[in-house]
């Protein structure tokens, strides 16, 4: 880690210890987990389910787990004996701690339109990368050689343009694939939520890797530290970048230090 991201980070441990409530907000996929083909085998990495699960014993920390899985896909991967809030499909799903679940109504023909773009992706032989959300639809390519990713996404961009506009829905890519889904909602939204239940003075981090929390990083400017989990930099929104799984796990466990250390334990 470069200097400078070293002392951004022991100012954050300073207000992270003296804060009057502490949320850590984090993506899943590339973060958490690292990328797989097999996107049901994307468990977290080595000694990370140890660290959130040292975190949320605690007892000081809301964490909130912020993904473009469903939370009925996340769950089982995630692993934790009592899970923590999640929201599912960028913001359009909300598991809570207690067990109540909330998902926003999709809007008059999304859908159809979803049904019909997930029926297209079938029909073409694209069973095994087609992923079917309750308020998306995504493509993935990961593993795949260059040329044929940008075959198919010339593909796959054409059948869903018209979808798209007849279903009121958007086309997004992320890192590793394509999704067509209902707009209004984002990382973003579902980090503005968090921060409207949080008072003065809270102290604030999300970590991420994909190009989808971006909206997260922007929402989050002047409120908290925004945190690129990735191992090769690029141009982004967050304040600071971590390379996983090694400093990701630095940065977990010394959550967890200054949270017992503040309470004298």
């Amino acid at each position: 880690m470069n200097p400078v991201d070293s002392a951004k980070l022991n100012d954050f441990w300073r207000s992270l210890k003296e804060a009057p409530q502490r949320a850590l907000l984090l993506d899943y996929d590339g973060t958490l987990a690292p990328f797989r083909e097999e996107r049901d085998q994307a468990v977290p990495s080595p000694g990370v389910r140890e660290e959130l699960e040292a975190i949320l014993s605690e007892g000081s920390t809301r964490m909130v787990i912020i993904s473009g899985r469903s939370i009925e896909d996340l769950l089982p991967l995630l692993g934790l004996e009592h899970p923590p809030e999640i929201w599912g499909c960028h913001g359009w799903e909300r598991l809570l701690p207690d067990g109540g679940h909330e998902i926003g109504d999709l809007p008059e023909g999304a859908a159809e339109a979803l049904d019909e773009a997930e029926g297209r992706l079938l029909r073409a032989g694209h069973a095994e990368r087609c992923e079917r959300k309750p308020v998306s639809v995504a493509f993935h390519w990961r593993g795949l050689d260059p040329e044929k990713i940008a075959r198919l996404e010339n593909e796959i961009s054409r059948a869903w343009t018209p979808l798209a506009e007849r279903g009121g829905l958007e086309l997004h890519p992320f890192d590793g694939g394509l999704e067509l889904r209902v707009p209004g909602r984002d990382k973003g939204s579902a980090v503005r939520r968090v921060l409207a239940d949080l008072e003065k003075g809270a102290a604030v981090a999300y970590l991420g890797d994909d190009l989808t929390d971006e909206d997260a990083f922007r929402a989050l400017e002047g409120r908290g530290m925004s945190v690129l989990v990735r191992r090769e930099p690029r141009p982004s929104a967050a304040g600071l970048r971590l390379e996983p799984p090694e400093e990701l796990l630095e940065f977990l466990c010394q959550w967890h230090t200054v949270c017992i250390s503040e309470r004298g334990l």
